[in-house]
């Protein structure tokens, strides 16, 4: 059932109100003002009952996903400052002090589970609509990224132990008896592995590795053997990644790179200190000059950048309402000149009959190359850095609520820059005023 605010009018004798000791000029409580928060309770109240107990309010639980990102917090640290700063309360709808947890750390789970996808794009949406009015050009840089997921460095050692450890525990759980478990066996083979690529230790290392594939293809296949025709049915997904993990090469396609997250892509981006990256590919789209994040769109898999183009296009006219006229982009998008009306900018190479020299490549990718910023500010100040949101909806929900978290940032920062710019000009204005008064004096 949804949850209703308390009564913003009526007062109480025991605890303060809000309103009286709150800065009303505070960036925070401008920004409160900015927000349409009736179109969160009437987009999310479908996904209620009419029956059973109140649940938390929309706008607190909204309220506390957007400072969390907005100021890169963690589910249970976000309480903790929610606890002690009656701004952060007064954001999220409350009247009056509260002196305890709105709700517990695993409700905003729940609550991002019900919401999923959609919800998140809709809180994206919102922030955008927010900052609409600042868009005055006709321009959008696109660019990718990769958005790592909280798994551990794949290696075959690591995955081949996982699944030894998994048939164990399905096998415990069914009730069925196995001819060895390799508990020990594995441990010494591990032990093997360490400094596998040390000369002396290569040829006892990959000895190991072969041991312990051919355990884990022994056990996969007792366990199918064993389990019934409803226990097959019941842990068919599971068997299915199990033989993939123990029969795939290096050189295969769609491998899997973590038995929890099977989704999961390794993306080479061509970065120095970061080969390989394991996760999803993100798409950003971002306006010039202001930096407004006005598209953001996750992609499952390494598709190439070029067949990223079009959703991404359309992502940012759903969410922003606005057809851009051109959109520019880095080499990596190669092939095609328009889509559907959007004119698709990127720099040409250099030939030897008009070499680029140095200024003039700078010149033409000036632009472009804002949009790298962005991106890593998301990444580190909002939370993107490692997306630790369970299966491919967990990609969808961390982009978005990323790319929301990152738009309030920028309109809190041009809410104090508004506030603080007059009195910087007062205090510079009476110091000037004194010094041809100390002047005039002596």
């Amino acid at each position: 059932m949804k949850g209703k605010l308390p009564n913003q009018q009526q007062k109480n004798l025991f605890r303060p109100v809000l309103k009286e000791i709150i800065n009303p000029t505070h960036e925070l409580v401008i920004l409160t003002k900015q927000i349409n928060w009736n179109e969160f309770e009437i987009s999310f109240s479908e996904l209620y009952s009419h029956t059973g107990q109140p649940g938390v309010p929309i706008r607190t639980m909204v309220g506390l996903l957007l400072l969390k990102r907005i100021y890169n917090l963690g589910d249970e640290t976000v309480m903790e400052q929610w606890l002690q700063n009656p701004y952060f309360q007064y954001f999220c709808g409350e009247a009056e002090f509260q002196w305890e947890y709105p709700c517990d750390p695993s409700d905003m789970v729940h609550f991002r589970k019900r919401i999923g996808k959609e919800g998140a794009e809709k809180i994206f949406q919102l922030t955008v609509e927010t900052r609409k009015n600042e868009i005055k050009t006709k321009d959008v840089l696109i660019d990718t990224t990769a958005q790592e997921k909280n798994i551990t460095y794949p290696t075959d050692a690591k995955l081949l132990i996982k699944v030894i450890k998994k048939c164990n525990k399905i096998a415990k759980q069914e009730k069925l008896s196995q001819r060895q478990t390799y508990t020990r066996t594995m441990k010494k083979l591990l032990l093997k592995q360490r400094f596998a690529h040390h000369p002396k230790r290569k040829k006892e290392a990959r000895a190991a590795l072969r041991k312990l594939r051919t355990i884990a293809r022994r056990l996969v296949t007792e366990l199918e053997r064993n389990l019934t025709e409803t226990s097959q049915e019941q842990y068919a997904s599971e068997l299915i990644n199990l033989k993939k993990i123990v029969n795939q090469k290096k050189q295969d396609k769609n491998k899997i790179y973590s038995l929890h997250e099977p989704e999961t892509a390794c993306i080479a981006k061509g970065k120095a200190h970061k080969k390989f990256e394991f996760g999803s590919k993100v798409s950003f789209s971002v306006v010039p000059r202001v930096n407004i994040i006005v598209g953001i769109l996750n992609f499952n898999g390494n598709p190439n950048d070029t067949t990223t183009l079009e959703p991404a296009l359309e992502n940012i006219e759903k969410i922003s309402g606005i057809k851009f006229k051109n959109a520019i982009v880095d080499r990596g998008y190669k092939g095609k000149k328009e889509i559907n009306g959007t004119t698709i900018v990127s720099p040409k190479a250099p030939n030897q009959k008009q070499p680029y020299s140095k200024t003039t490549m700078r010149r033409k990718c000036r632009s472009r190359a804002a949009v790298e910023p962005v991106i890593g500010h998301t990444k580190y100040d909002c939370r993107m850095l490692i997306n630790y949101l369970k299966g491919t909806v967990g990609n969808d929900i961390n982009a978005n609520l990323a790319a929301a978290g990152y738009n309030l940032r920028g309109l809190l920062r041009k809410i104090k820059k508004e506030i603080l710019c007059p009195i910087i000009i007062l205090i510079d204005f009476w110091n000037f005023k004194n010094y041809k008064l100390v002047i005039c004096c002596s």
